[in-house]
């Protein structure tokens, strides 16, 4: 196994046990927040809960943000550098070019690369 699969497969297991707590989280905080006649602690651990979301959520926009513009400028990095090549007349690299071109603009069509918000 590569180190490349170890990461990947940590990472993987890391997310679903996110996904788990925050699936045991939520239902506990839409009912504090229907719920009408609240006690004094239930309305202190709505206010804790929804904190506590607004700073993951805030972590994940981070994490977000970090891996599209780590994506988007290393992607457009090997673009250029190729690019050159190609222009040097490297045949390997006008193919890699041609490659990319459609990768990029079908990321482009597809909103998949750039997040337009």
């Amino acid at each position: 196994m590569t180190n490349f699969d170890k990461h990947k497969q940590l990472l993987n297991k890391e997310l679903d046990q996110f996904n788990s707590i925050l699936g045991e989280i939520l239902p506990r905080y839409i009912t504090l927040m229907k719920k009408s006649d609240s006690s004094e602690g239930e309305l202190k651990e709505l206010g804790e809960i929804e904190h506590f979301l607004i700073e993951v959520n805030a972590k994940i926009a981070e994490i977000k943000n970090k891996l599209d513009q780590d994506l988007f400028g290393e992607t457009m990095e090997l673009y250029y550098q190729v690019k050159k090549q190609a222009s040097a007349g490297d045949l390997r690299a006008k193919e890699h070019l041609n490659k990319l071109r459609t990768s990029l603009n079908d990321s482009i069509k597809g909103d998949t690369f750039f997040n337009w918000n």
